[in-house]
């Protein structure tokens, strides 16, 4: 007797859709943190142009998880930020 194909197509599956949320991950991807390479240039609230690109279009802080950098610099790139908003330069 032939076996079924149709049942085959069930069992299927690809090792990325068997992932259940308990399970520990075993794809992580690793980020860099733009600021933290050698040649980044200085977090500083006078830096404006930089400001800038770690800001939204109504002026709110970009988190690190969309922005890729570090706890420690995004600390520092949050109190230049409201910094420079203090003294008007945002």
């Amino acid at each position: 007797m032939p076996k079924r194909q149709s049942g085959n197509k069930r069992n299927k599956q690809s090792n990325f859709a068997k992932l259940s949320i308990f399970q520990p991950n075993k794809y992580k991807f690793k980020k860099n943190c733009p600021l933290s390479i050698k040649g980044a240039p200085k977090i500083d609230y006078k830096n404006i142009k930089l400001l800038k690109k770690y800001t939204s279009e109504n002026g709110k802080i970009l988190p690190s998880r969309i922005t890729n950098v570090s706890q420690k610099k995004q600390r520092e790139l949050s109190l230049s930020i409201k910094r420079a908003r203090n003294l008007a330069l945002l």
